[in-house]
């Protein structure tokens, strides 16, 4: 039986085996998937027992800690320097980002276009990653940001214009945003359970998007994707951006090809589940 895992801290219940176990359903696989909760101390010592797995996916805080311990990276990685899929193949670790993949595949499979004029709220963690995409396929980038994190946005915007110099990308403050954008892009945990009356943006610059995409997935329908759907706008949530990258990690492990109504599946009944409470 091939053995897989998820490793993180602290993990407590995650949706993922219950992705990963359905696309192994669904390609007729023999697999096992559990999560494995690795405290910072152990960290490095527990890197020698995911070499004795047929794979692995990483999550926070430990997405750019584990590169020093695979043998190699793909190109996705790279460009992120960020690894959630790691392949143990012929005795070699190689590290991928899937990641990318899931926010491209479920933007796309909405109808929301990274070409145009795009609002991104947050630029830590999956916000960077998405700030790069949007970059690199020609948007006219806004990145939202709290003062904390005017560093980290300082260099996120010199990182983008080394991969493509004639990005167009700013900062502004959060609380100063208005405008017409057409799409926004939440990439912060404003919204997420428990403080789910959060919005990151007024009603009236949701009113006035083309459509609103957020990665944050509990609760389903956070305060934006609610405004967003009572002015008629497109509204995606994180479920399909969660089962995609997992779609793609499957593709990279052992091939396997889903069809779209196949994930679509995995993706409303993953909505289910944590509709009912049971995250």
């Amino acid at each position: 039986m091939l053995r897989y895992t998820l490793i993180g801290h602290p993990l407590g219940h995650s949706m993922s085996p219950f992705i990963h176990d359905e696309l192994f359903r669904i390609s007729g696989i023999e697999a096992s998937y559990d999560c494995t909760d690795i405290p910072g101390e152990e960290f490095a010592e527990k890197t020698n027992d995911l070499k004795t797995l047929n794979g692995y996916n990483i999550t926070i805080p430990y997405k750019r800690d584990i590169i020093p311990f695979t043998d190699e990276l793909h190109e996705s990685a790279k460009r992120y320097k960020s690894v959630n899929c790691v392949h143990n193949i012929n005795g070699k670790s190689i590290g991928y980002n899937t990641d990318c993949d899931g926010f491209l595949l479920s933007a796309q499979s909405r109808g929301l276009a990274l070409s145009g004029n795009v609002l991104l709220i947050g630029c830590g963690g999956v916000g960077r990653m998405i700030a790069i995409e949007a970059a690199l396929h020609g948007a006219d980038l806004t990145i939202a940001i709290i003062p904390e994190a005017v560093k980290a946005a300082a260099d996120l915007c010199d990182e983008i214009h080394m991969l493509s110099e004639n990005s167009k990308v700013r900062v502004k403050p959060v609380d100063s945003i208005s405008g017409t954008y057409d799409l926004i892009i939440n990439a912060s945990p404003v919204g997420m359970y428990p403080k789910t009356d959060a919005c990151p943006v007024s009603a009236e610059l949701i009113g006035m998007c083309g459509g609103v995409f957020d990665v944050v997935y509990n609760p389903v329908k956070t305060k934006i994707l609610q405004i967003a759907e009572s002015f008629g706008k497109p509204a995606v949530n994180g479920t399909a951006m969660l089962v995609y990258q997992a779609v793609k990690a499957h593709e990279i492990w052992n091939g396997s090809s889903y069809t779209k109504e196949q994930v679509q599946e995995i993706i409303d009944k993953t909505n289910e589940i944590i509709s009912g409470g049971n995250v």
